[in-house]
């Protein structure tokens, strides 16, 4: 398939055409998600809108090779996860389909990613290899082309110092960090910060206690000064992410779509404003699986939008929002 098509999916009708396309394609051409589709008796035949394809259980990417049979992978992302815990690997076949997918939708929520400086502190990513998140963040400090972008691991005193020099300036930045990270800045040091986004990515990683949503952002918000945290919501094994600006509510690319579906019966959707199991449709996965049942808890809102409340009770502990609301 022609991967340029999948970035211009901007309203249903084209997603849901380009969604069925997509399904019959890793029906044919993808060996693990035609079994699971042959186990449920699914054929493209039988699926006629979005709503019936079959979403492929996020833990196969555990134990098999969720990539089209004539690929081969180039870099291979792996998922975080508590010792003794099998983690997911994601083998992705072109990372510039990846590089596309989060710089595209990082435009659109945010716009031009040369108007910010890259603040990024994410010790329990950079502290293991094959973090899909450390690599488009890496990607997005080099695209901002200031000098003052980088990483910080430990480093919290030489972080406090930049973040409020760059703030004090006038300079918009982007601080984006892993949730317990953040904590711990904003514990050596208070801020009053006016042209500074604050992006937390979820998770305590066992570092700290885990906090519901609503407390992490007041103490955040606190500790910044600021009127709003905002969240990065994403997954090893996803080429794309979701964004939100304020409370926990997340918007998608246009190539990317949630849905949610009946806790206690796995191949049911449900509509309206109910808790769900979180299932997502990303286009950008062309060349592995586009139809992702997650582990996480949320709801749909009518207008697209959704928002996480937690984790299915035997769901390993990784980078989202583990506590339920």
């Amino acid at each position: 398939m022609n991967v340029d098509t999948i970035f211009n999916s901007a309203n249903t009708t084209s997603f849901e055409a380009l969604a069925l396309d997509v399904f019959k394609f890793q029906f044919e051409n993808n060996s693990v998600y035609r079994s699971f589709c042959d186990l449920l008796y699914k054929h493209p035949s039988d699926v006629k809108t979005f709503r019936d394809i079959p979403f492929l259980p996020i833990d196969f990417f555990k134990t098999k090779n969720v990539i089209l049979k004539h690929l081969d992978p180039s870099v291979v992302f792996t998922s975080s996860g508590t010792t003794g815990k099998q983690t997911s690997r994601h083998l992705v076949s072109d990372i510039e389909v990846y590089t596309k997918s989060f710089s595209e939708c990082f435009k659109l929520h945010y716009g031009n990613i040369e108007d910010y400086t890259v603040l990024a502190l994410l010790p329990a990513y950079l502290e293991r290899e094959g973090s899909s998140l450390t690599y488009m963040v890496n990607h997005l400090i080099q695209a901002s082309k200031s000098a003052d972008s980088g990483f910080y691991l430990n480093n919290i005193s030489e972080l406090a110092k930049k973040l409020a020099l760059l703030d004090g300036s006038g300079k918009k930045v982007l601080l984006i960090g892993v949730s317990f990270a953040l904590l711990d800045l904003v514990e050596h040091t208070t801020f009053n910060l006016k042209h500074t986004i604050v992006m937390e990515t979820g998770g305590m990683k066992g570092r700290r206690k885990e906090l519901i949503r609503a407390e992490l952002h007041a103490i955040l918000k606190k500790g910044f000064g600021v009127t709003h945290i905002h969240s990065e919501y994403g997954m090893t094994e996803l080429l794309s992410q979701a964004y939100s600006k304020s409370d926990g509510i997340y918007s998608t690319p246009p190539w990317m779509k949630v849905l949610t579906r009946d806790t206690e019966d796995p191949l049911t959707l449900i509509d309206g404003n109910k808790a769900g199991g979180l299932n997502i449709i990303d286009l950008a996965n062309i060349n592995s699986c586009a139809f992702i049942a997650t582990q996480d808890l949320g709801r749909v809102h009518q207008n697209g939008t959704f928002e996480v409340i937690g984790r299915f009770d035997n769901a390993d502990i990784r980078g989202c929002n583990l506590m339920v609301l």
